[in-house]
């Protein structure tokens, strides 16, 4: 692997795959839609809105008129919508190359909950997630060499969000803080990253797991975070997209990668910089968590994960 320095240039050809990227009509997740289509992918974007899908689609043409483009409605806080969206895929594609796990809910003003009353960031960012995953595995699992991405976040670390998994209270009705619960969600990222990976080598399944997070990156996400923080800390420190975005099309692409490594930008802290390997907190390696996490994951979501 090259460990400086790492740009989109790198990046291999992608004909003939098939990447799924959630959350592709804005941010990263639109960045990586472009990318990755330039390099000859068949994209097939997801967007609970519809409109700011054909948007996004609309944008990526203007550069690239021949991108290979698909856009599906996926509401990651509703498994009605996430089992309908896999019933779909399922009919319109027999491969899947890659699995590009970015969608994610970020400090939003009030507590809020998921159709299935789950807290929508650890609903949304992990559960949602852990439950499309599982009902693609049969895809991925037939299609040689395919992968999956998943996006988490440096938050996993932070103090104030006083990382871990709160399973006495998953859904903070006992008391709500939303750097808290942002911060379980992308701890959970990990764990659910880590634990999966795991599982397939101890299988001998032919898919690579890994994560990746994006540093300190301006994108519609920080919108929440407040005007102090907006208008100086992020401006001030934000790399742009086009940086953020290069940890997970690393993660995703790389020929190097053997399962279970974690990207992302190693200056200032991890906020900003070219992506690289990276360690996650102590927390999210520990295993016992994990496979606590995964069997509440199953439970909760009510897939249990096919690898046989």
């Amino acid at each position: 692997m090259a460990t400086r320095n790492w740009t989109a240039d790198e990046i291999p050809s992608q004909q003939g795959k098939t990447i799924l990227i959630t959350g592709a009509n804005s941010g990263l997740g639109l960045e990586a839609t472009k990318v990755l289509s330039s390099k000859g992918a068949h994209v097939v974007m997801t967007a609970r809105n519809l409109k700011s899908g054909n948007e996004a689609i609309s944008f990526i043409k203007k550069e690239n008129a021949i991108a290979k483009l698909d856009l599906m409605q996926l509401d990651l806080s509703d498994f009605a919508s996430i089992h309908k969206f896999s019933e779909e895929f399922h009919k319109k594609y027999k491969q899947l190359d890659v699995l590009i796990n970015n969608a994610g809910v970020m400090f939003p003003v009030k507590r809020e909950l998921t159709k299935q009353k789950f807290e929508v960031q650890f609903g949304t960012n992990h559960l949602g997630h852990f439950l499309l995953t599982g009902l693609l595995l049969d895809l991925l699992k037939s299609t040689p060499n395919s992968r999956i991405a998943i996006q988490s976040s440096g938050q996993h670390k932070a103090k104030m969000g006083k990382p871990d998994i709160h399973f006495d209270d998953l859904n903070f009705d006992k008391g709500y803080n939303k750097y808290i619960s942002y911060t379980q969600s992308k701890l959970a990222n990990l764990l659910f990253a880590y634990e999966l990976d795991r599982q397939l080598k101890a299988n001998k399944i032919d898919i690579t797991a890994v994560a990746a997070h994006p540093g300190y990156t301006k994108t519609n996400l920080t919108r929440h975070t407040g005007f102090f923080v907006q208008a100086i800390i992020t401006n001030l420190l934000a790399q742009n997209v086009k940086m953020g975005t290069l940890p997970i099309l690393r993660a995703a692409t790389d020929t190097g990668v053997t399962g279970g490594e974690y990207f992302g930008p190693t200056k200032m802290n991890e906020m900003r910089g070219y992506p690289e390997l990276v360690k996650s907190s102590h927390k999210s390696y520990e295993k016992e968590i994990a496979g606590k996490l995964w069997k509440v994951s199953e439970k909760l979501t009510q897939i249990i994960y096919n690898f046989k």
